[in-house]
């Protein structure tokens, strides 16, 4: 089937849905997009006779009758309550598999055109019924352009190049050539995972920090999946927390630095140099990012221990103070 019919067989099921009365057929021309490139009158029978027919082998229960007494003309149109499947019961995983393929496929494109198709049944006088069913909503994780060339690619067996940033807006890109394995979901945000031809490694690439167009090369089938890879370990390795390699005893002022009194647990009052406190303790994963986390608090904290956190906070401090003095320095 080409994807023209295809898209006017969605185009007519969606309009004879979103209908409670019968539509004659020169209704359904003038209002399903797909039927003005019939020429002539026969030519658009000979089209509507052929979907009908494929439409009834699919399995779509099409009704025909007349919406009133006074009608002449026999009109069509697709009982909801026949054709919608029954409620159905999902398990928990189950069903964060389904919301999961709803964010990914529910594009904007196809949002935009169910809701034009919409618009042009109730500007033609067609009673579309407002439920659920008849909204589509572009799902919020559909936006990474991509998403789409990396999974084509993946199906594909190809290898892409991209260019990719490591961290922020500002940060430069590098070209990457990368055998894509697969295209994983995790807290949020889309992952690449594949084995990265410049680094001679596995590595996993976000998303949203791939810069420009994806550019498949090679032939079709060259990249092959290793047997038992977990793509979400190798993303949770790469991307996930670190694991605790200690913990920070500090002093917060009394009334002070709530954010971090909540990461942290709250021990006991206490008091430094005279002031008043309390200790909590905080998990390290990275002493750098706990140490520059720390510094932004300024005289509202003390380490107290481990004493390399407390030297790095210091020279935080120091950094600090001479950028200051050199930008007040006449």
């Amino acid at each position: 089937m080409s994807s023209a019919r295809a898209e006017r067989l969605v185009n007519l099921v969606l309009c004879l849905m979103s209908t409670r009365q019968y539509l004659p057929a020169d209704r359904i021309r003038a209002t399903v997009p797909g039927y003005a490139e019939a020429a002539t009158d026969e030519a658009f029978f000979r089209m509507f006779e052929r979907d009908k027919s494929e439409l009834r082998e699919l399995g779509v229960p099409l009704e025909t009758g007349f919406t009133s007494a006074f009608d002449t003309v026999e009109g069509y149109r697709i009982a909801r309550a026949d054709y919608e499947l029954p409620a159905v019961e999902l398990a928990p995983d189950e069903a964060t598999a389904v919301a999961l393929a709803g964010n990914l496929w529910n594009s904007p494109d196809l949002a935009g055109a169910a809701h034009g198709a919409l618009v042009k049944l109730r500007a033609a006088g067609v009673e579309v019924a407002e439920t659920p069913a008849a909204t589509v909503r572009p799902g919020p994780h559909a936006g990474e352009p991509a998403l789409a060339p990396l999974l084509a690619a993946t199906r594909a067996g190809r290898a892409v190049t991209f260019d990719h940033r490591r961290g922020g807006p500002a940060d430069p890109s590098s070209a990457r050539t990368v055998e894509p394995w697969g295209v994983v979901s995790y807290r949020g945000r889309w992952y690449l995972v594949g084995h990265d031809r410049d680094r001679d490694d596995v590595r996993c690439f976000r998303l949203s920090r791939i810069t420009g167009a994806v550019r498949a090369t090679g032939p079709e089938g060259a990249v092959r999946i290793p047997d038992g890879v977990d793509l979400r370990g190798v993303v949770r390795d790469s991307a996930g927390p670190r694991p605790v390699s200690g913990t920070a005893r500090v002093w917060v002022a009394q009334g002070r630095a709530a954010g971090l009194r909540r990461t942290g647990r709250e021990r006991a009052p206490h008091s430094h140099d005279g002031h008043p406190g309390t200790l909590v303790e905080i998990d390290v994963r990275d002493p750098s990012i706990v140490a520059r986390w720390l510094a932004g608090h300024g005289p509202d904290v003390a380490v107290l221990d481990p004493p390399e956190l407390a030297d790095a906070v210091r020279a935080l401090w120091a950094g600090a103070a001479e950028l200051a003095t050199d930008r007040t320095a006449p």
